[in-house]
């Protein structure tokens, strides 16, 4: 698992993030590698911004986010010490305040939905959430946390003033008009 945990890492830290706050995030989610955010926190210790993709849902107007690795995830407890958080969405960045869901139904339901969004992940550590009951998603989700944000706000995103999209379709025109002249 450790081996299966710094390729996430990796992915994330170098391909997910700088993807994300490039405003590629409406092109990265699908059936089969998931659908992602990334949530921005605030680290526990540095008081620094942190990024961490995650897979999730939404329902009844809120995002639900699900810490496979149970309470030593790093942005779980930086939600823990600070609850305001800020989500990159494909379609636009929201904030928001972060509870752990305590509610069994609630959690059971949401689990099950976050996996199934989650693609060949869920399937890379054993649950296919398709086809798994009740009672054993419960046993190996045992240290499984399930979070629920609730939007307050609506933050500019890449494609808005100040945001970095504008980058990548300047360098894609220039590109297409040299491929076209010459």
């Amino acid at each position: 698992m450790n081996a299966l945990r710094a390729f996430f890492r990796l992915l994330n830290k170098y391909f997910m993030v700088p993807a994300f706050k490039l405003g590629f995030g409406p092109i990265m989610g699908n059936p089969i590698s998931g659908y992602i955010m990334v949530l921005k926190t605030i680290g526990n210790k540095s008081g620094l911004m942190r990024y961490a993709p995650v897979n999730y849902a939404i329902h009844e107007g809120k995002i639900y986010c699900l810490s496979g690795m149970g309470k030593i995830a790093h942005w779980y407890k930086n939600l823990s010490a600070n609850p305001k958080v800020e989500v990159i969405l494909p379609s636009g960045i929201i904030s928001g305040e972060a509870v752990t869901v305590t509610d069994a139904d609630e959690r059971l339901s949401l689990m099950r939905q976050i996996l199934k969004n989650s693609g060949f992940a869920s399937f890379m550590s054993g649950i296919n959430a398709f086809s798994i009951s009740d009672a054993d998603l419960l046993k190996k989700g045992e240290e499984m946390i399930v979070i629920r944000i609730s939007p307050d706000g609506i933050v500019a995103g890449s494609a808005d003033p100040g945001g970095k999209l504008w980058l990548w379709v300047t360098i894609i025109t220039i590109v297409f008009v040299f491929a076209v002249v010459f």
